[in-house]
């Protein structure tokens, strides 16, 4: 496929290198998914891990919270459907372009890169911890969707305080 059919995607939090989703990024089956860089936002943004089972989420609230780090991939639209269909988009999540300022490179440059934010969410996650990377530690271990309850939807789960 022609890098021009590729979109860029920020990735914050589990479908990071290293942490419990990032499978989705690398498995073949699920359509393109090349990693550009490290990169940061250009506006500071609330990176916060919230429900029982542990999931960070990039409140879309401007200029609160810090500049968060994650990584940049080039992904068709085949792997694009697989990443809606993890984060919940559209009922759960929302995504839009943004400026991410690319890390470690010679020349500091910016690209337009879609992110998944949380634009409806309750006020009390703004009062939790906020981070500017996210990693899944022993103190807030993400729990994966099929270890969860299935009465208990993320989404319903928001209203869950677990500081």
């Amino acid at each position: 496929m022609a890098s021009s059919a590729l979109r860029r995607f920020f990735v914050y939090g589990t479908l990071k290198r290293g942490e419990p989703n990032h499978h989705v990024l690398t498995k073949v089956e699920n359509g393109v998914g090349k990693f550009v860089g490290n990169a940061e936002t250009t506006v500071k943004l609330p990176l916060v891990i919230g429900t029982r089972y542990n999931i960070p989420f990039l409140l879309n609230k401007r200029g609160v919270g810090k500049f968060v780090r994650g990584e940049v991939y080039e992904v068709d639209e085949t792997m694009m459907g697989k990443l809606d269909e993890l984060e919940g988009y559209p009922e759960f999540y929302d995504r839009e372009i943004q400026e991410m300022k690319m890390l470690d490179q010679e020349e500091e440059k910016t690209l337009p890169c879609w992110v998944y934010l949380l634009r409806s969410f309750p006020d009390h996650l703004l009062q939790y911890e906020m981070l500017s990377e996210y990693r899944d530690t022993p103190e807030h271990r993400y729990c994966e969707r099929s270890k969860r309850d299935p009465t208990i939807s993320a989404k319903a789960d928001l209203v869950y305080i677990n500081q």
